[in-house]
């Protein structure tokens, strides 16, 4: 008797610990979502150090008057006494490039805006992280190198002010359409880098003259209920990504709005023929991007254009209303590149394509190597999709990449051009596929 109840107990103990396994939540390569991503907390200001009101240090509050040098004075002093939290108050302060140290934290407390200067020499020049490469470029209005536990919080503003800037673009490329990115001198709006613990919540950030916020080689960073908006039109903002994830793990984006002129989640790590064997490139990882709604851009989700690995991305409830693209794989001909173990799920809304995945040759450089690097995209889910869209499947069959195990599940979707080309890719499994009210059968 109590050796079969010391059986059933045991089955009992196995049974369930196989149920947690199976419930615990993982990342699409199986390794477990540590409670880290599952812990989001407000921004307690009161924690982190003495406060220091700008206006009490001599800034005036007047959107016209550059005031760069007497906002870093008090970050400096900030720093100096051991760390504290700058705060900006009510009204719009007009600055170039501002640099955060060890300790020092940004608050922008409800209608306040720390506005970016439209003249590009009021923005540093040094060496820096830009397109995939570190090279020397412009720092940007906000920005925060090896602040470990770094924070930006509060109700206020982060204002590019990229009118101008925008206009000399677009300017420049209609008598060079060769222009590339840099060649236009455009500072970004947010950057942070070699930092650990990082939380970005609350803010608005908008009109960027380039990349809204670059994070490169963050570690635990937490972007969290965030307003990230750059214009379509009358003037188009070129570039201004919402995010870009540059050597980046432990990443949680959740509760953020995006409507930018480019991509909305672009990750990034290197790019050229040994841009893997760089030491100042990586790949990105252990990324999850939940509950966000995204407005127009290029693509919600994209994986390049300069990137050498990304993995162990989950993409989850989610709402599009009015995106290019859903997901998008630049594979660059100059680039190994591996995208691999994503999983996009419960997805809802509008987008003209749903899966968008071409070789990328914008500005793209052999470097005198002869032939194309041949890229990876593999072990790609998307599942419990409800989406309407112009096109379902924009994939092109190259020699200059490998498609493999991809999954298709779960899907009603609404498609005018709804043709899947099965054939592209290897291990193609559609499971419960219906499109246009039609299930779409498996070869």
């Amino acid at each position: 008797m109590k050796s079969r109840i010391f059986i059933i107990a045991v089955l009992f103990v196995t049974l369930t610990s196989i149920s947690l396994v199976k419930g615990q939540d993982q990342f699409p390569d199986g390794t477990a979502v540590s409670d880290w991503f599952k812990k989001v907390e407000p921004t307690r200001i009161e924690t982190l150090g003495k406060s220091y009101r700008i206006t009490d240090f001599g800034v005036v509050q007047d959107s016209t008057v550059l005031q760069t040098e007497k906002i870093q004075a008090v970050i400096d002093k900030a720093y100096e006494s051991g760390g504290g939290v700058i705060i900006i108050p009510r009204g719009t302060f007009l600055s170039g490039s501002l640099f955060f140290k060890p300790k020092t934290h940004l608050h922008l407390e409800e209608s306040a805006v720390l506005k970016g200067s439209d003249d590009i020499s009021h923005f540093k020049l040094l060496m820096t992280r830009i397109e995939g490469e570190t090279v020397k470029y412009f720092a940007a209005l906000v920005n925060a190198d090896k602040v470990d536990g770094f924070t930006v919080s509060g109700k206020g503003t982060l204002d590019g002010n990229g009118l101008r800037y925008w206009k000399a673009f677009w300017l420049r490329r209609g008598f060079n359409p060769d222009c590339t990115n840099k060649d236009e001198m455009r500072p970004r709006v947010l950057y942070v880098s070699n930092s650990k613990d990082v939380q970005v919540s609350g803010i608005h950030l908008k009109n960027s003259p380039f990349w809204t916020s670059h994070y490169y080689r963050c570690e635990n960073l937490k972007l969290v209920d965030l307003h990230i908006t750059a214009p379509e039109k009358p003037v188009k903002a070129p570039s201004s990504d919402a995010i870009d994830l540059d050597d980046c793990h432990n990443v949680l984006i959740k509760n953020c709005y995006m409507s930018v002129n480019d991509d909305a989640i672009a990750l990034k790590g290197g790019k050229g023929p040994q841009a893997d064997k760089d030491p100042n490139n990586g790949p990105n990882y252990n990324i999850i991007i939940e509950d966000c709604t995204f407005g127009f851009c290029h693509s919600t989700l994209t994986c390049g254009s300069e990137s050498i690995h990304s993995y162990n991305i989950i993409y989850r409830n989610n709402t599009l209303n009015g995106a290019k693209r859903m997901l998008q794989l630049k594979m660059r001909p100059d680039t190994p590149q591996e995208y691999e173990h994503i999983l996009v799920e419960n997805v809802k809304g509008t987008a003209d394509i749903m899966l968008f995945i071409r070789p990328w040759t914008q500005f793209f450089n052999l470097k005198g190597e002869e032939g194309i690097k041949l890229s990876y995209a593999r072990n790609i889910v998307l599942r419990n999709i409800d989406l309407e869209c112009n096109v379902l499947f924009d994939v092109s069959n190259s020699d200059q990449y490998q498609l493999s195990n991809f999954t298709f599940e779960n899907m009603n979707v609404k498609a005018k051009r709804p043709h899947i080309n099965q054939d592209y890719i290897a291990d193609f499994t559609l499971n419960n596929v219906v499109v246009n009210g039609k299930e779409i059968v498996q070869k």
